[in-house]
């Protein structure tokens, strides 16, 4: 008996619904763990931006998925002042950028 798709699966069949489905789930990526880092640390959309250096609108933007992308040199000073380190791991090794 062959074993039918899930319509999941029929979807990311089509290329062009499989790019656009990436670009969605990344930029939810970001949004969710922005919230994340919020919530773990009790921080306000004021408060965080202010301690970032960032204007609130970006934050709420962010949080919101109203804004899908975050220069590197905002998001690392996030990380920063939660108290966060940034880890890149790969098979082979590990790399880890500590405050």
């Amino acid at each position: 008996m062959k074993k039918s798709k899930t319509t999941f699966d029929r979807w990311m069949s089509d290329p062009c619904v499989k790019k656009h489905f990436e670009t969605e789930y990344l930029d939810l990526s970001l949004s969710e763990l922005i919230l994340a880092i919020m919530d773990e640390n009790q921080k306000s959309v004021r408060k965080l931006a202010e301690e970032v250096g960032i204007s609130k609108t970006i934050i709420q933007n962010l949080k919101s998925g109203k804004q899908s992308d975050m220069k590197l040199s905002n998001f690392l000073n996030l990380i920063k002042v939660c108290g966060l380190n940034l880890v890149l791991e790969s098979k082979e090794k590990r790399i880890q950028l500590s405050f």
